[in-house]
Protein backbone atom coordinates (compact mmCIF):
# COMPACT_ATOMS: atom_id res chain seq x y z
CA UNK A 1 0.00 0.00 0.00
CA UNK A 2 1.46 3.16 -0.89
CA UNK A 3 1.82 6.26 1.32
CA UNK A 4 -1.70 7.85 0.05
CA UNK A 5 -3.45 5.03 0.12
CA UNK A 6 -2.45 4.33 3.65
CA UNK A 7 -3.68 8.34 4.27
CA UNK A 8 -6.60 7.49 2.71
CA UNK A 9 -7.46 4.40 4.53
CA UNK A 10 -6.76 6.47 8.00
CA UNK A 11 -9.12 9.03 6.76
CA UNK A 12 -11.89 7.26 6.15
CA UNK A 13 -11.39 5.40 9.15
CA UNK A 14 -11.70 8.61 11.02
CA UNK A 15 -14.76 9.91 9.15
CA UNK A 16 -16.77 6.77 9.49
CA UNK A 17 -15.75 6.82 13.31
CA UNK A 18 -17.01 10.14 13.43
CA UNK A 19 -20.05 9.62 11.64
CA UNK A 20 -21.32 6.72 14.05
CA UNK A 21 -20.89 8.87 17.10
CA UNK A 22 -22.88 11.75 15.26
CA UNK A 23 -25.17 8.66 14.43
CA UNK A 24 -25.65 7.60 18.25
CA UNK A 25 -25.70 11.29 19.17
CA UNK A 26 -28.74 12.19 17.01
CA UNK A 27 -30.76 8.63 18.14
CA UNK A 28 -29.61 9.30 21.46
CA UNK A 29 -33.36 10.71 22.99
CA UNK A 30 -33.19 14.36 24.84
CA UNK A 31 -33.89 13.10 28.15
CA UNK A 32 -33.03 14.84 31.22
CA UNK A 33 -35.87 15.17 33.96
CA UNK A 34 -36.50 13.98 37.31
CA UNK A 35 -39.48 12.60 38.73
CA UNK A 36 -41.51 11.22 42.00
CA UNK A 37 -43.20 7.87 41.98
CA UNK A 38 -45.67 7.67 45.26
CA UNK A 39 -46.66 4.25 46.59
CA UNK A 40 -50.39 3.35 48.49
CA UNK A 41 -51.87 6.10 50.42
CA UNK A 42 -54.70 3.45 51.52
CA UNK A 43 -55.95 0.76 52.55
CA UNK A 44 -56.26 2.13 55.72
CA UNK A 45 -54.12 5.05 55.44
CA UNK A 46 -51.37 5.98 58.44
CA UNK A 47 -51.64 9.33 59.92
CA UNK A 48 -49.12 11.72 58.81
CA UNK A 49 -47.03 9.02 56.40
CA UNK A 50 -48.53 10.35 53.05
CA UNK A 51 -48.04 14.28 54.21
CA UNK A 52 -44.26 13.40 55.17
CA UNK A 53 -43.79 11.91 51.78
CA UNK A 54 -45.26 14.61 49.87
CA UNK A 55 -43.10 17.09 51.73
CA UNK A 56 -40.18 15.15 51.22
CA UNK A 57 -40.69 14.82 47.66
CA UNK A 58 -41.09 18.54 47.63
CA UNK A 59 -37.33 19.09 48.68
CA UNK A 60 -36.14 17.25 45.62
CA UNK A 61 -38.34 19.39 43.24
CA UNK A 62 -39.48 16.61 40.63
CA UNK A 63 -40.71 17.64 37.13
CA UNK A 64 -43.71 15.80 37.89
CA UNK A 65 -45.02 13.14 40.61
CA UNK A 66 -47.02 9.45 39.12
CA UNK A 67 -48.30 7.41 42.16
CA UNK A 68 -49.81 3.78 41.83
CA UNK A 69 -53.08 4.19 43.16
CA UNK A 70 -54.72 3.19 45.95
CA UNK A 71 -55.56 7.34 47.00
CA UNK A 72 -58.70 6.96 48.96
CA UNK A 73 -59.96 4.68 51.05
CA UNK A 74 -63.16 4.14 49.07
CA UNK A 75 -65.51 0.92 48.61
CA UNK A 76 -68.84 3.16 49.56
CA UNK A 77 -70.16 5.54 47.38
CA UNK A 78 -71.46 7.97 50.23
CA UNK A 79 -67.98 8.40 51.34
CA UNK A 80 -66.12 8.92 48.43
CA UNK A 81 -66.59 12.70 47.55
CA UNK A 82 -65.62 13.49 51.38
CA UNK A 83 -62.72 11.74 50.96
CA UNK A 84 -61.69 13.10 48.07
CA UNK A 85 -62.33 16.10 49.48
CA UNK A 86 -59.99 15.87 52.35
CA UNK A 87 -57.29 15.75 50.05
CA UNK A 88 -57.84 19.02 47.93
CA UNK A 89 -55.59 21.06 50.24
CA UNK A 90 -52.83 18.89 50.10
CA UNK A 91 -52.39 18.74 46.04
CA UNK A 92 -52.97 22.44 46.17
CA UNK A 93 -50.32 22.74 48.50
CA UNK A 94 -47.65 21.01 45.68
CA UNK A 95 -49.81 22.11 42.46
CA UNK A 96 -46.77 22.91 40.94
CA UNK A 97 -45.91 19.72 40.45
CA UNK A 98 -47.94 17.68 37.38
CA UNK A 99 -49.84 14.65 39.28
CA UNK A 100 -50.45 11.51 37.53
CA UNK A 101 -52.81 9.10 39.04
CA UNK A 102 -53.16 5.60 38.22
CA UNK A 103 -57.09 4.24 39.57
CA UNK A 104 -56.74 1.29 42.63
CA UNK A 105 -58.98 -0.67 43.45
CA UNK A 106 -60.03 1.58 46.72
CA UNK A 107 -60.58 4.48 44.12
CA UNK A 108 -62.64 2.61 41.70
CA UNK A 109 -65.16 -0.03 42.81
CA UNK A 110 -68.34 1.52 41.02
CA UNK A 111 -69.94 3.64 38.01
CA UNK A 112 -70.06 6.37 40.66
CA UNK A 113 -66.66 6.38 41.93
CA UNK A 114 -65.13 5.51 38.75
CA UNK A 115 -66.84 9.01 37.15
CA UNK A 116 -65.99 10.45 40.54
CA UNK A 117 -62.15 9.59 40.44
CA UNK A 118 -62.03 11.00 36.43
CA UNK A 119 -63.74 14.17 37.84
CA UNK A 120 -60.79 14.29 40.89
CA UNK A 121 -57.50 13.52 38.82
CA UNK A 122 -58.60 15.08 35.75
CA UNK A 123 -57.44 11.60 34.19
CA UNK A 124 -59.34 9.19 32.41
CA UNK A 125 -58.79 5.30 34.13
CA UNK A 126 -56.45 4.51 31.17
CA UNK A 127 -54.29 7.10 29.17
CA UNK A 128 -50.22 7.76 28.51
CA UNK A 129 -48.58 10.75 28.23
CA UNK A 130 -45.08 11.77 27.27
CA UNK A 131 -42.53 13.47 29.00
CA UNK A 132 -39.18 14.71 26.61
CA UNK A 133 -38.52 11.95 24.93
CA UNK A 134 -39.78 9.34 27.25
CA UNK A 135 -43.31 7.96 27.26
CA UNK A 136 -45.78 6.28 30.27
CA UNK A 137 -48.44 4.39 30.16
CA UNK A 138 -51.09 4.29 32.43
CA UNK A 139 -53.79 0.91 32.38
CA UNK A 140 -56.55 0.55 34.92
CA UNK A 141 -56.31 -2.68 37.19
CA UNK A 142 -58.97 -1.25 39.71
CA UNK A 143 -61.84 -3.76 38.45
CA UNK A 144 -60.42 -7.09 37.10
CA UNK A 145 -57.17 -6.59 39.27
CA UNK A 146 -55.13 -7.96 36.05
CA UNK A 147 -54.94 -6.69 32.59
CA UNK A 148 -58.02 -7.56 30.33
CA UNK A 149 -57.61 -7.80 26.51
CA UNK A 150 -59.29 -4.03 26.47
CA UNK A 151 -56.57 -2.82 28.67
CA UNK A 152 -53.95 -4.60 26.76
CA UNK A 153 -55.01 -4.02 23.19
CA UNK A 154 -54.58 -0.50 24.00
CA UNK A 155 -51.15 -0.77 25.50
CA UNK A 156 -50.39 -2.34 22.13
CA UNK A 157 -51.83 0.39 20.26
CA UNK A 158 -49.71 3.13 22.51
CA UNK A 159 -46.90 1.04 22.79
CA UNK A 160 -46.60 0.78 18.52
CA UNK A 161 -47.62 4.36 18.24
CA UNK A 162 -44.73 5.10 20.64
CA UNK A 163 -41.92 3.34 19.59
CA UNK A 164 -39.43 5.79 18.76
CA UNK A 165 -39.80 7.16 22.49
CA UNK A 166 -37.35 5.79 24.93
CA UNK A 167 -37.45 5.00 27.36
CA UNK A 168 -40.89 3.45 28.28
CA UNK A 169 -43.01 2.76 31.43
CA UNK A 170 -45.84 0.55 32.29
CA UNK A 171 -47.47 1.83 35.46
CA UNK A 172 -50.88 0.17 37.19
CA UNK A 173 -52.11 -1.15 40.29
CA UNK A 174 -52.47 -4.88 40.91
CA UNK A 175 -48.88 -6.44 40.74
CA UNK A 176 -50.38 -9.62 39.12
CA UNK A 177 -47.82 -9.99 37.18
CA UNK A 178 -45.79 -11.53 40.36
CA UNK A 179 -47.47 -14.75 40.30
CA UNK A 180 -46.88 -14.98 36.66
CA UNK A 181 -43.33 -14.50 36.69
CA UNK A 182 -42.58 -16.74 39.71
CA UNK A 183 -44.53 -19.28 38.24
CA UNK A 184 -42.75 -19.32 35.05
CA UNK A 185 -45.85 -18.45 32.91
CA UNK A 186 -45.76 -16.31 29.53
CA UNK A 187 -48.14 -13.64 29.50
CA UNK A 188 -48.70 -10.67 27.08
CA UNK A 189 -47.94 -8.14 29.30
CA UNK A 190 -44.43 -9.39 29.26
CA UNK A 191 -44.21 -9.77 25.61
CA UNK A 192 -45.47 -6.36 24.75
CA UNK A 193 -42.56 -5.46 27.24
CA UNK A 194 -40.31 -7.44 25.22
CA UNK A 195 -41.65 -6.40 21.83
CA UNK A 196 -41.59 -2.47 22.15
CA UNK A 197 -38.51 -2.27 24.86
CA UNK A 198 -40.47 -1.25 27.78
CA UNK A 199 -38.03 0.04 30.60
CA UNK A 200 -40.09 -0.75 33.69
CA UNK A 201 -43.04 -1.92 34.63
CA UNK A 202 -44.12 -0.53 38.29
CA UNK A 203 -47.55 -1.39 40.39
CA UNK A 204 -48.67 -1.22 43.63
CA UNK A 205 -51.33 -2.72 45.90
CA UNK A 206 -49.20 -4.80 48.07
CA UNK A 207 -47.71 -2.13 50.86
CA UNK A 208 -44.51 -3.41 50.14
CA UNK A 209 -41.27 -2.95 47.84
CA UNK A 210 -40.50 -5.59 45.91
CA UNK A 211 -38.52 -6.10 42.80
CA UNK A 212 -37.49 -8.87 39.94
CA UNK A 213 -35.95 -8.81 36.76
CA UNK A 214 -37.34 -10.76 34.01
CA UNK A 215 -35.69 -11.72 30.71
CA UNK A 216 -34.05 -8.00 31.08
CA UNK A 217 -37.26 -5.89 32.29
CA UNK A 218 -36.78 -4.57 36.25
CA UNK A 219 -40.71 -5.06 37.32
CA UNK A 220 -41.10 -3.46 40.53
CA UNK A 221 -43.72 -3.29 43.02
CA UNK A 222 -43.67 0.14 44.90
CA UNK A 223 -44.85 -0.11 48.46
CA UNK A 224 -46.54 1.79 51.36
CA UNK A 225 -46.75 5.73 50.96
CA UNK A 226 -49.41 5.74 53.39
CA UNK A 227 -51.49 2.18 53.47
CA UNK A 228 -50.90 -0.02 56.51
CA UNK A 229 -48.67 -2.63 57.36
CA UNK A 230 -49.82 -3.59 60.36
CA UNK A 231 -50.81 -7.02 59.17
CA UNK A 232 -47.38 -7.58 58.20
CA UNK A 233 -45.57 -6.53 60.92
CA UNK A 234 -47.70 -8.38 63.13
CA UNK A 235 -46.18 -11.26 61.33
CA UNK A 236 -43.05 -9.98 62.42
CA UNK A 237 -41.71 -8.85 58.69
CA UNK A 238 -39.74 -5.87 58.00
CA UNK A 239 -37.19 -3.59 56.04
CA UNK A 240 -35.77 -7.07 54.39
CA UNK A 241 -39.43 -7.97 53.46
CA UNK A 242 -39.94 -4.86 52.16
CA UNK A 243 -42.00 -3.36 54.61
CA UNK A 244 -41.17 0.00 55.52
CA UNK A 245 -42.78 3.61 54.05
CA UNK A 246 -41.13 4.69 51.05
CA UNK A 247 -41.41 6.44 47.87
CA UNK A 248 -39.08 6.24 44.53
CA UNK A 249 -36.91 8.98 43.00
CA UNK A 250 -36.55 8.77 39.06
CA UNK A 251 -33.61 10.37 37.32
CA UNK A 252 -34.11 9.81 33.11
CA UNK A 253 -30.81 10.86 31.42
CA UNK A 254 -30.64 10.18 27.33
CA UNK A 255 -32.23 6.48 27.35
CA UNK A 256 -30.75 5.38 30.89
CA UNK A 257 -33.19 5.34 33.89
CA UNK A 258 -32.07 5.38 37.65
CA UNK A 259 -34.76 4.87 40.41
CA UNK A 260 -33.48 5.02 44.11
CA UNK A 261 -35.54 4.01 46.88
CA UNK A 262 -35.76 6.50 49.30
CA UNK A 263 -37.35 5.21 52.85
CA UNK A 264 -39.24 8.29 54.92
CA UNK A 265 -37.39 9.30 58.35
CA UNK A 266 -38.67 10.81 61.04
CA UNK A 267 -40.14 8.44 63.62
CA UNK A 268 -41.59 5.87 61.18
CA UNK A 269 -38.60 5.83 59.25
CA UNK A 270 -34.80 5.63 59.41
CA UNK A 271 -34.23 7.79 56.20
CA UNK A 272 -32.31 4.80 54.33
CA UNK A 273 -31.96 5.20 50.73
CA UNK A 274 -30.82 2.54 48.18
CA UNK A 275 -30.41 2.12 44.29
CA UNK A 276 -33.87 0.26 43.15
CA UNK A 277 -30.91 -2.52 41.54
CA UNK A 278 -29.46 -3.25 44.83
CA UNK A 279 -32.63 -5.18 45.99
CA UNK A 280 -33.74 -8.83 44.49
CA UNK A 281 -36.71 -9.87 45.84
CA UNK A 282 -35.97 -12.90 44.02
CA UNK A 283 -32.61 -13.61 46.19
CA UNK A 284 -33.32 -12.30 49.21
CA UNK A 285 -33.87 -8.82 48.51
CA UNK A 286 -31.47 -6.11 49.81
CA UNK A 287 -27.46 -6.47 49.04
CA UNK A 288 -26.02 -4.25 51.66
CA UNK A 289 -26.42 -3.39 55.44
CA UNK A 290 -30.18 -2.51 56.18
CA UNK A 291 -28.27 -2.39 60.14
CA UNK A 292 -26.64 1.22 58.93
CA UNK A 293 -29.12 4.14 58.92
CA UNK A 294 -27.04 6.70 57.59
CA UNK A 295 -26.65 4.97 53.84
CA UNK A 296 -25.03 7.54 51.36
CA UNK A 297 -26.43 6.57 48.66
CA UNK A 298 -27.90 10.68 48.01
CA UNK A 299 -29.67 11.35 44.36
CA UNK A 300 -28.92 13.94 42.46
CA UNK A 301 -31.14 17.18 42.37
Amino acid sequence: MTKSSRVWAVNAVILITFALIGLKAVNEPKNDFRFAIMGDRTGGAQPQIYGRVWREIDLMHPEFVVNVGDTIQGKEDELAESQWMELRPVWARYSHYPLYFTPGNHDVWSDFSKALYEKESGRKTYYSFNYQDAHFTILDTSLNRSLDDEQLDFLEKDLQAHQDKDPKFIIFHHQYWIQKITDGEDFRLHELAKRYGVDRVLSGHGHRFLRIVHDGIPYIEVGSSGGSMNGSRMRGEGFPDGIFYHWLWGHVKGSKVFLTVKEIDGPMGQGRMFKAEDWDSMNGGPAFNIADPALSIHPET
